[in-house]
């Protein structure tokens, strides 16, 4: 990771460069090792993001030019050039777009990749040829057993099935 400070874009530049039209993500953080997630998103003239919940993230945005307003689960909240809009995680919101269209900066955390989950265990059979390595792997945990033949489950204590 460089931690360097740099700068990484120029808004007026930025902004000028693309085409009037140009809807959607004009810019976005893409650092490696960053915590942050960042966009830079234009709406057209009366365009909109239909209402949505995000459940995980506060997000912060940062109105760059034009405005609309932002529909909240019980106000309607105008938006205009440099207006800081904090999204509390659970909120309901709503954009529109106003006559001159929308540019604005979103900022959250870093949202988590995706991981891989232990399988849902299931005692009926699913018939196919079992992995090689099946047997050696907690039916409670998912952990797999150095051993070649597992009693116990080292981490969690399960005991292996009978074989």
């Amino acid at each position: 990771m460089n931690a360097t400070p740099q700068v990484l874009a120029v808004l007026d530049g930025l902004l000028a460069a693309a085409a009037p039209g140009e809807r959607g993500a004009l810019w976005r953080l893409a650092e490696e090792g960053r915590e942050l997630d960042a966009n830079i998103v234009r709406l057209p003239p009366d365009a909109g993001v239909e209402e949505h919940q995000e459940d995980v993230l506060d997000v912060l945005l940062v109105v760059l030019a034009g405005g609309g307003s932002l529909r909240t689960g019980s106000d309607t909240l105008d938006l205009a050039p440099t207006a800081v809009t904090w999204l509390p995680r659970t909120s309901r919101r709503a954009l529109e777009a106003g006559p001159d269209g929308l540019t604005y900066l979103t900022v959250h955390r870093r949202r988590p990749g995706l991981t891989i989950k232990p399988a849902v265990r299931t005692p009926a059979y699913e018939g196919g040829e079992a992995p090689c390595m099946l047997d050696l792997v907690c039916p409670e945990c998912g952990r797999l057993s150095a051993d070649r033949t597992p009693k116990y489950c080292s981490a969690c204590g399960e005991p292996f099935p009978e074989r």
